[in-house]
């Protein structure tokens, strides 16, 4: 808040010597303008070595002139300041986090509360497999084996296991453009600013995001999610009034770095590679309920197509 406060102090006293500066260099024009147009008036024109001689010799000129160079050094000295101001600001901001729901419990796990439970769940007489498990058995999944193709947390999907995400891809997607969401495309690759806009902090360590090899392509990361892309389609973008909300649906791959250790659980969790089809709504603010509101629609429609899946969930 303190840095905040003397950054506005000092963009206002920026302000305050910039309209001096200007009036400074008014009255330098005018000062110029009227002894060329008196040089003329006394017979002939003044050859400009000798017009720019006479006009030093005016202490009004000198004096303006003087003062132009003095207000250009407090510039400097204001600007710099500035600079290091919105540095400070800048990256003191980052550590704030991004505000909750009010509904979101506070403290640990054990402080979660179910909501809502929808189904049942499935009872069987034998042991169920795990869907790595069943997934290598049918030949559908392949997550061993792999280090040296890709590392860690990687996989394969073949025959109904690519099938079945493209499947599950278009689902999504019919039923969104259903409901009049606007389909959209991203760059997976964003400068670092959109992903700071998100809450996302590139230069954390450790990183939470691919970084594209800097002495190559400066400031580019791998998004882990199409919702910064998206973000980033709507930085510095006016949205008129009567076109609120807007929603939108995009299908991507996300990069996320996850863990490297190469010890968590088999499965395809936490994986540094996957498919995902996102819902990204930009609400107006005027009530003050537009984004919760918009939020439970967004559950209603995640529900939807859970139920129409046939699962059950929580």
């Amino acid at each position: 808040v303190r840095t905040w406060s003397r950054l506005g102090k000092v963009r206002d006293g920026i302000a305050r010597l910039e309209a001096e500066k200007g009036r400074v260099a008014q009255g330098v024009r005018e000062i110029m303008v009227r002894n060329q147009i008196m040089g003329g008036l006394g017979g002939g024109s003044w050859p400009p070595h000798a017009l720019t001689a006479a006009l030093r010799q005016l202490p009004e000129l000198a004096a303006l002139r003087e003062r132009g160079r003095s207000l250009r050094g407090q510039l400097r000295v204001l600007e710099a300041e500035e600079s290091d101001l919105e540095q400070r600001f800048y990256l003191g901001a980052l550590q704030l986090p991004n505000r909750t729901h009010p509904a979101v419990p506070i403290g640990d796990q054990s402080q979660a509360r179910l909501l809502e439970v929808v189904g049942e769940k499935p009872v069987f007489d034998f042991k169920p497999k795990g869907h790595l498990e069943l997934g290598e058995g049918l030949d559908i999944i392949r997550q061993r084996r792999l280090s040296h193709v890709s590392g860690h947390r990687s996989y394969y999907l073949c025959g109904a296991g690519a099938l079945l995400q493209h499947a599950l891809v278009t689902f999504t997607l019919q039923k969104l453009l259903s409901k009049g969401f606007l389909p959209m495309t991203v760059p997976d690759l964003l400068r670092g600013a959109v992903f700071e806009g998100c809450g996302v902090q590139p230069s954390a360590t450790p990183s939470p995001v691919y970084t594209i090899d800097p002495a190559r392509f400066e400031d580019l990361c791998l998004a882990g999610t199409s919702e910064v892309g998206i973000a980033g389609y709507f930085m510095d973008h006016a949205v008129q009034l009567q076109d609120l909300p807007v929603r939108v649906v995009c299908s991507s791959t996300c990069y996320r770095t996850e863990t490297d250790t190469g010890q968590e659980p088999w499965g395809l969790y936490r994986v540094h590679q996957f498919t995902k089809v996102e819902m990204f709504g930009v609400t107006a603010a005027e009530r003050g309920t537009e984004s919760e509101e918009l939020l439970d629609e967004f559950l209603g429609l995640q529900k939807e197509i859970f139920s129409e899946l046939g699962l059950h969930y929580r």
